[in-house]
């Protein structure tokens, strides 16, 4: 799964690394951003602008947006049978801006779990493949939020945990982000896991166990 990522990079690197992509003005560097927090998301609605949503699809039949704290990651084996997911996965696809994402590498015979902190090798920004949701509450008041895709692990990644977020490349970003409606079959073949010689990870603090802690001391090497 994905549970916590950063972003950290400057507006003017963004903009450089998606092309075309309008971003919000001004927003604070985050290094522990957590499910249920707002998150950079770049929507395939044709707009070509970046908003901030919500982390935890609340899908728009849901009655209760509480559902959204249990679906802060969708499979992607699995997005065109399940019903929270597949009709964002035909009609409402994104990109989480992220630049960096922490897992948890379990010791065995013991309960420890150490933090591992991921990035592309090159430090740069990258897009999570995402699916997005308007829900609008019973007063009209309106919410959008998304999830994160998952795959199965690189290399890399398998000796940490047994799922990673799926990291797209720029040309597979223009895929995904089509405002067309897409059939699984024309998307399956994006849900594959990241190279692993393009990625680096390194164990770091404890202090990312608790979302309180968002500060660069985050990703420090331990």
């Amino acid at each position: 799964m994905c549970g916590r990522f950063t972003l950290a990079t400057e507006i003017a690197d963004l903009e450089a690394e998606f092309e075309g992509v309008q971003f919000p003005v001004q927003f604070a560097p985050r290094y522990n951003i957590a499910p249920s927090q707002p998150v950079l998301v770049i929507p395939n609605d044709g707009k070509g602008a970046a908003d901030f949503f919500l982390w935890g699809l609340i899908p728009s039949w849901a009655k209760d947006p509480s559902i959204g704290n249990r679906l802060i990651n969708a499979r992607g084996e699995t997005l065109a049978e399940k019903p929270a997911f597949r009709g964002s996965y035909k009609y409402k696809r994104c990109l989480v801006v992220a630049d960096g994402f922490y897992e948890w590498k379990s010791i065995p015979g013991t309960k420890v779990k150490v933090p591992h902190y991921i990035t592309l090798a090159e430090r740069r920004a990258f897009g999570f493949a995402g699916l997005w949701s308007e829900w609008r509450a019973a007063d009209g008041s309106e919410v959008r939020s998304c999830t994160i895709v998952t795959t199965t692990p690189n290399a890399l990644l398998a000796s940490i945990h047994n799922r990673m977020p799926l990291i797209l490349s720029p040309e597979n970003r223009r895929i995904w982000l089509n405002p067309a409606p897409k059939p699984h079959e024309d998307l399956e073949h994006l849900i594959r896991p990241y190279p692993a010689e393009l990625m680096q990870a390194f164990p770091v603090s404890t202090l990312v166990n608790s979302p309180a802690n968002d500060r660069a001391e985050c990703v420090l090497p331990a």
